[in-house]
């Protein structure tokens, strides 16, 4: 299985979809991190998710899905960019149970922010109640806030991903049955089919009595947006001091991407010019 994004739209109706085929970039993220199988699979949904959602926006920037908890998921982060580039990293403590996410998270919140590489971010909050999977809570939160009646279908397995979306359109002419259709021949699809079967012989078996046009597709890859100067950023939002405890406990500061597992290393002269002209203002306005 290559990793492919295929978009598609019915030209008799206001339907389109997206399918998604997730193998290397999935491979990247799992040898990233020893995962558990209970998390390396709702990663691989999220992922998967994650690129459908990203290929309905035309926007340039990111789209990022965060899931906060105090189960024993602690958090999944995700980020897909509008050059199809993909990265995902979790935090987790002790077993992780096969129970729904719901308890997985506890008391968890989930997130998705659009970060345009232009102009201000945008986070919506997706309520989802116990026993929800990743398809359902999506579902639910493209209907309620942006009203858009989206379906969602999941498979992850053997270090493969994929997804189905299909999304009615908010406005449009054609069949007015098309959208109750399309959903019933997208509910006929199997794990092993969104797996296993390449994404042009998916849509032909799904929809084959349908007007579909089906356009160029996309190759999805992992890639890391981490750097050096990001990192930096990031040191000064911790604060002077605080790196500056760690440089006199330790003779320097290291950090590892979570992402993608790089290190950077900053020295005691690293972390000086670092916070150079960033230091605390006091109430005269002096910078010290």
């Amino acid at each position: 299985m290559q990793d492919t994004l295929e978009r598609f739209i019915f030209d008799d109706a206001p339907v389109r979809g997206e399918l998604v085929q997730l193998d290397a970039a999935y491979k990247e993220v799992l040898a990233r991190h020893p995962y558990p199988p209970v998390l390396q699979k709702l990663i691989g949904e999220l992922m998967s998710a994650a690129m459908l959602l990203s290929a309905t926006l035309k926007f340039d920037g990111t789209l990022i899905m965060q899931m906060h908890g105090v189960g024993a998921v602690k958090l999944i982060v995700v980020e897909v960019t509008s050059e199809h580039t993909i990265r995902a990293m979790a935090r987790w403590e002790g077993d992780v149970p096969d129970v729904s996410l719901g308890e997985l998270l506890g008391h968890g919140k989930f997130m998705i922010t659009l970060d345009p590489n232009e102009g201000e971010a945008y986070q919506g909050i997706v309520g989802f109640e116990s026993g929800q999977g990743v398809a359902e809570i999506i579902e639910h939160y493209m209907a309620h806030s942006e009203q858009l009646e989206t379906r969602l279908w999941l498979a992850c397995l053997d270090g493969k991903t994929a997804g189905l979306l299909v999304q009615k359109l908010p406005a449009g002419q054609g069949d007015p049955d098309a959208w109750d259709r399309v959903q019933k021949l997208s509910e006929t699809i199997t794990t092993e089919e969104l797996l296993g079967l390449a994404p042009r012989d998916i849509l032909y078996r799904l929809f084959h009595q349908e007007q579909v046009r089906v356009f160029d597709p996309a190759d999805p890859r992992f890639a890391c947006t981490c750097s050096r100067d990001r990192v930096g950023s990031m040191l000064r939002m911790v604060g002077k001091d605080e790196v500056d405890s760690v440089v006199v406990e330790k003779g320097h500061v290291d950090v590892t991407c979570e992402f993608c597992g790089k290190g950077y290393h900053f020295d005691a002269i690293d972390v000086a010019q670092l916070f150079h002209g960033h230091g605390t203002h006091t109430p005269d306005g002096r910078v010290h």
